[in-house]
């Protein structure tokens, strides 16, 4: 045991060592880079086999290279002198150290006596083997057996879909067809499920490690599911907990609140959620947060109105009840634009073009009413209203 386990820490060494060796020439070829970075950036840019082109101006070889090709442009144009020799100087003593410990057979049996004596203290302790009971197993699902990471989902304004890796995305950056162009996302991660909303009040259900990667520019839903004709895609959001209650309502001014497990479903038509009156559509469902006890309104004619929570219904499908009245609808009068809910500390912001109005809780108070109402028109100037949002004040 005694000869196998010097052949294996020898082993290791040498292969640490062979390591540290490669990094090392790596290093070599990357500071002639930097010594060179103008010419070596304009090798790359402009030569037709650059990596002859830099073997032959800076005597590399081709590992050295290679390196150098395979660093993107605008990380070798950040390469810093300091840090390179720094991590030589860090290499460089390991490297004496590991080739003294190699042609030592004195020290390489030290260190052998010393990490053996170093895992006698840390596991040489009593041992006890419990007998314990072990419930029955169990059958794993699928979903227990998908990983729980960050994605991002997208959703383009012609109905194409991808999810991206991580929550650090900017969807608007990202590449779309000709012709098309963002429309919303939600943060979520990969064994959760994903909700779509579209034009007729209906809610679709599919799986987010199932949607297609943001390398590219996705798939269409219509693919995968089968919309009513003339339906569009309005919006997305993640399934984090069935509990979740968020705030379903239409642009005829009705809305309930609903609970995100209730619009889940298998089918591939969606399931039912919002009634629609004749010539309306569905707001973008946002989410109530637990200490939310607000609801907020506002019209396209620049009308606000604040009333409680407690007076909106808690409903898993239907029209809802009427949150704000708006007039002339029928006849492209006054629409509802936006609603959600927020708590008593947080503060409204009003979206009027380039402009924003920030109302306090001493300011939105007195656009408080009854549900049903009106509501109370916004000062002048901030009435050609775009959207409305919640400046959450932050919990200590």
């Amino acid at each position: 045991w005694l000869e196998y386990r010097t052949l294996t820490v020898r082993r290791r060494l040498q292969h640490r060592l062979d390591k540290v060796l490669e990094r090392l020439h790596i290093l070599d070829g990357l500071l002639v880079a930097f010594l060179n970075i103008d010419e070596v950036i304009a090798i790359i840019r402009y030569e037709d086999n650059p990596k002859s082109a830099l073997m032959e101006r800076f005597s590399l070889t081709p590992r050295q290279a290679d390196a150098i090709l395979d660093m993107k442009l605008r990380h070798l144009a950040k390469l810093e002198e300091m840090r390179i020799r720094g991590e030589q100087d860090e290499l460089s003593k390991e490297r004496k150290k590991l080739e003294q410990l190699l042609g030592s057979n004195a020290k390489l049996k030290k260190l052998i006596i010393k990490e053996i004596q170093e895992d006698i203290d840390k596991y040489g302790d009593e041992r006890q083997s419990p007998i314990v009971a072990r419930s029955e197993s169990k059958a794993l699902s699928e979903t227990d057996l998908i990983p729980s990471d960050p994605v991002t989902v997208v959703l383009s304004e012609k109905g194409w879909v991808r999810a991206a890796k991580g929550h650090d995305v900017d969807p608007s950056t990202l590449n779309y067809k000709s012709g098309d162009q963002y429309l919303a996302s939600t943060q979520g991660r990969s064994n959760q499920n994903i909700l779509f909303g579209d034009t007729t009040g209906r809610y679709y259900t599919l799986a987010a490690h199932s949607l297609p990667s943001a390398r590219g520019q996705g798939e269409p839903l219509s693919g995968r599911l089968s919309p009513a004709p003339g339906a569009i895609f309005t919006s997305v959001l993640e399934v984090s907990d069935d509990k979740q209650r968020i705030l379903i309502a239409s642009d005829a001014g009705y809305g309930f609140v609903g609970r995100l497990g209730d619009l889940i479903t298998k089918s591939r038509s969606g399931k039912a959620v919002i009634k629609l009156p004749d010539q309306a559509r569905p707001l973008f469902s946002t989410q109530v947060q637990d200490n939310d006890q607000w609801i907020a309104a506002v019209s396209n004619e620049g009308r606000l109105l604040v009333f409680p929570l407690a007076d909106l219904p808690v409903m898993t499908k239907g029209k809802g009840n009427k949150i704000i009245s708006v007039q002339g609808r029928a006849k492209g009068g006054d629409t509802m634009l936006s609603c959600c809910s927020f708590s008593e500390k947080d503060a409204l912001v009003i979206h009027a073009g380039k402009r924003s109005l920030t109302l306090v809780p001493a300011d939105w108070v007195h656009y408080q009413g009854e549900r049903s109402r009106r509501g109370s028109k916004l000062p002048r100037g901030f009435q050609k209203v775009v959207s409305l949002s919640i400046s959450r004040k932050e919990k200590k």
